[in-house]
């Protein structure tokens, strides 16, 4: 068994030290100029032609039914047709904003029988997400879906099922995931620069109302102005309740609490950087400390993972936190602990290298103070011949920080890898399988919190083991 561990473990050295070789041949855009221990980033090159026009729906129009549509558009070529949501008056905003030309509907079917619309994205609340990337995808759209990809664990198989049979382009909207940063961590952590992974622990704290989804309710808000037996869907049926409708996140009859707003970010980066299919154990606590306004989810999140080993990475373990709560006043990070070092990926990529010492040392808070003094000298002799002194080496920079140009935007990449899939068939970035890898650990943690339990997941499967 142990003969069996040793040589997995240089099977893993040497893949790291195979994609090291590799390394030499990534992008120029990888790569920016040094000062002094700083680099910053370079851009990608996108040449797409504007004649090449892919008109596109939106389902959903809320907060980032808004902010995806205002990404699509600055993509040459793709132009905002129609828009669905569920309240009037979001309708009227998508026309002062896009044009009283793009098309206003209640009824996401108009859109998706329309013969002139590619594509759609769909920014509803996550009780809808399966069923109408599903419709879309039979009725030949190319889908752009927010994330998580589902709300409960066994609408996956579907979603991916849909995908394969209708081969229409679907990408889900973890938009790290396309990030330059993203992509170079995952260039460092491959090159060996951490030696092998151990740990990861990442947190995303908030400190307002807004950020722990008290969204703004408007005041015309009512069963005239929204379509509220329509949100509900397959839901249980209640009296109408515009808290649930613009606070959904709130509720489980329709979001994924903090897990699968938040957590399945960290997934999909960390899936991206490790190659990994996803954790086997799964537990999760926290609690309802502060936003005591009625919801259901906690505000306050700890989730623990045990990820595997796999041809990939050896086995290592994951810890995430959101707290809604954060008198520090919130912010967030990612740090990759390695053997030899460390990656934190936040608003840049931190560097640090720390490799373990080759000599195993002696004094200070170790046995050897406590031996006699004839023992010390006598160890001290053993030591020297043991360990020779070795020969002085060009010290490494102890951090070396990777920032991004000015200007540069994530969303945008993750949208022009999009609607260059559609043009060019080029497989995207986050299809339905490597979603729902993401989610659905997310979507577990949400399980273990609920039911006060462990939860055991096949990552390979994609199954409840």
């Amino acid at each position: 068994m142990e003969n069996s561990k040793k040589n997995l473990r240089r099977a893993f050295l040497k893949k790291l030290t195979g994609t090291a070789v590799l390394a030499s041949t990534v992008p120029q855009w990888l790569i920016g100029k040094p000062s002094k221990d700083t680099m910053i980033l370079k851009k990608k090159d996108h040449h797409v032609s504007a004649n090449d026009n892919i008109q596109i729906g939106a389902i959903g129009m809320g907060i980032m039914g808004f902010s995806n549509c205002n990404t699509a558009v600055t993509i040459p070529g793709v132009k905002l047709v129609a828009a669905c949501d569920l309240y009037d008056g979001r309708l009227k905003r998508t026309q002062e904003i896009f044009g009283e030309e793009v098309t206003t509907t209640r009824d996401y079917k108009e859109i998706l029988d329309r013969p002139d619309i590619d594509a759609v994205i769909i920014s509803t609340p996550d009780h809808w997400h399966d069923r109408i990337s599903i419709e879309a995808m039979k009725k030949g759209k190319d889908v752009y879906c927010e994330k998580p990809v589902v709300q409960k664990l066994e609408e996956g198989a579907a979603v991916i099922k849909t995908e394969k049979n209708t081969k229409q382009v679907f990408q889900v909207g973890s938009q790290g995931v396309s990030s330059i940063l993203n992509l170079k961590a995952k260039q460092l952590y491959e090159e060996g620069a951490i030696g092998e992974i151990i740990l990861l622990e990442a947190f995303m704290d908030r400190q307002s109302a807004i950020s722990a989804w008290q969204y703004s309710i408007p005041t015309d808000a009512s069963e005239k102005t929204i379509d509220w037996n329509q949100f509900l869907g397959d839901t249980k049926k209640i009296p109408f309740d515009p808290v649930r409708f613009f606070r959904w996140r709130n509720y489980r009859d329709y979001g994924t609490g903090v897990a699968g707003d938040l957590f399945v970010h960290l997934f999909t980066g960390l899936h991206a950087l490790t190659s990994s299919n996803g954790p086997n154990t799964i537990y999760a606590t926290g609690g309802l400390r502060y936003w005591k306004d009625g919801r259901e989810v906690p505000d306050v999140f700890f989730g623990l993972y045990d990820y595997p080993e796999t041809d990939n990475h050896p086995a290592f373990n994951v810890q995430m936190r959101v707290n809604f709560v954060d008198g520090s006043g919130g912010g967030g990070l990612m740090r990759i602990v390695g053997t030899e070092g460390v990656i934190e990926c936040g608003n840049s990529i931190k560097l640090r290298k720390n490799k373990m010492p080759q000599n195993p040392g002696y004094g200070g808070w170790d046995s050897f103070d406590t031996f006699t003094e004839a023992g010390q000298r006598d160890f001290v002799k053993w030591y020297k011949e043991k360990y020779p002194d070795s020969k002085a080496q060009v010290k490494e920079p102890e951090m070396t920080e990777y920032k991004l140009p000015e200007g540069y935007n994530a969303d945008y990449e993750h949208h022009w890898n999009f609607y260059n899939s559609i043009r060019t068939g080029q497989k995207v970035v986050e299809d339905a399988e490597y979603a729902f890898r993401a989610a659905a650990p997310a979507l577990a943690s949400n399980i273990s919190y609920f039911e006060k339990r462990i939860v055991k997941w096949d990552p390979i499967k994609m199954k409840m083991a």
